[in-house]
């Protein structure tokens, strides 16, 4: 399973977590086998400079996610992301990838229902 992370620095699963998907200067993505990190790849989010905003589900599905982790979502990608099948999952919590990944592991992370959201009570 490929789980992609918005994050603000390419230091692979110490990465600090983007609170704004689109605006992120990386995304890291883990893969997982049997809940354990089986590889690491950080890639530039070559549209952050301008928000990114209006092309992100193209520009996160390029990556082949099977999950992307948020810390909130505007309404009309999180539509866009329901519309093409991508579960998407909400951590307002955890400060690097590391952390959201073990959460995201042991099921602890909300899944979206298509639902935009800034935060996440």
């Amino acid at each position: 399973m490929r789980v992609l992370f918005p994050t603000d620095e390419n230091m692979g699963y110490l990465s600090a977590r983007g609170a704004h998907f689109g605006k992120a200067k990386f995304y890291t993505i883990i893969t997982l086998e049997d809940g354990k990190i089986v590889d690491v790849e950080g890639v530039a989010n070559e549209s952050h400079n301008s928000g990114a905003c209006s092309n992100a589900v193209a520009n996160i599905m390029a990556h082949k996610p099977d999950a992307l982790v948020v810390s909130g979502i505007g309404a009309t990608p999180a539509q866009g992301f329901a519309d093409v099948g991508l579960d998407v999952y909400f951590d307002t919590t955890s400060a690097t990838v590391e952390q959201s990944v073990a959460l995201f592991v042991a099921g602890k992370l909300q899944k979206s229902v298509g639902n935009g959201t800034c935060s996440v009570n």
